[in-house]
């Protein structure tokens, strides 16, 4: 296993939140990033502060929902870096309603990025983990993964998804494999996530839920702490939410 400084890092939804905060934290630790968006409109911006911090990155525009675009997506980073270590599945959408509103487009397009985007990221480097013996997979869950709340069925269910593909993947190719697996369940993180809701329940809702919010760099931190660790020791699950937050 390549220490982190030594490491190359692939983060899916790395044009701003979490996302781009990770990908802040890790490069300055020393780990080469692949910053992975679906548009090119914020994620230059985060390839040049990393690289005014010091730190290397590149860009590769994807979307997650595509399984070509992300075996392209491990192509390019063993072109350009010569090797892959470590990927952040982190793209995800959370969109809040009412099961009355019968919201099937927002539905199709949470299972869409939140279910198949991390199975497709997976699925793309995988082999190459297993080829290779090492490397490390962490992925962004949420508190909503473990209880639930009022307005956001289908995007619980992903999370609940998210937390048990999670566990599988520990018990089969970390236990039995060495690969490390890990995964972050973030409270209530001020991403910008309210002003997306379109439905004007949902909105309220996610309105009066955003005001105990804490920041993407907190969550950075934890995904820090679980990739900074020695080969023996596999930090498996990490719930960080507001102190506030009554989960």
């Amino acid at each position: 296993m390549r220490k982190l400084n030594e490491s190359v890092t692939i983060i899916t939804g790395a044009s701003s939140g979490i996302g781009a905060a990770a990908a802040l934290k890790l490069a300055k630790a020393g780990s080469k990033i692949v910053l992975v968006s679906r548009s090119d409109d914020k994620i230059e911006t985060v390839k040049q502060q990393i690289e005014q911090q010091g730190g290397s990155a590149e860009i590769y525009i994807a979307d997650v929902t595509d399984i070509q675009q992300m075996k392209g997506m491990v192509e390019f980073t063993i072109q350009k870096f010569g090797r892959l270590d470590n990927l952040v599945n982190n793209a995800g959408l959370m969109l809040f309603s009412q099961w009355k509103d019968l919201a099937i487009d927002e539905w199709n397009a949470m299972i869409d990025t939140n279910v198949k985007g991390y199975l497709n990221a997976i699925a793309a480097v995988l082999p190459k983990l297993l080829e290779q013996k090492s490397g490390h997979i962490l992925n962004m869950g949420s508190v909503a993964g473990i209880n639930i709340g009022v307005g956001a069925g289908v995007y619980h269910g992903t999370k609940f998804f998210v937390r048990a593909i999670t566990e599988s993947l520990r018990k089969e190719v970390s236990v039995h494999r060495g690969i490390k697996i890990s995964l972050i369940s973030p409270g209530l993180i001020n991403t910008g996530w309210a002003d997306k809701v379109t439905n004007k329940e949902g909105a309220e809702i996610a309105s009066e839920l955003n005001k105990q919010a804490i920041e993407s760099d907190d969550i950075a931190n934890a995904v820090l702490f679980a990739f900074d660790q020695p080969a023996n020791v596999n930090v498996s699950d990490i719930v960080v939410s507001p102190t506030s937050q009554n989960l």
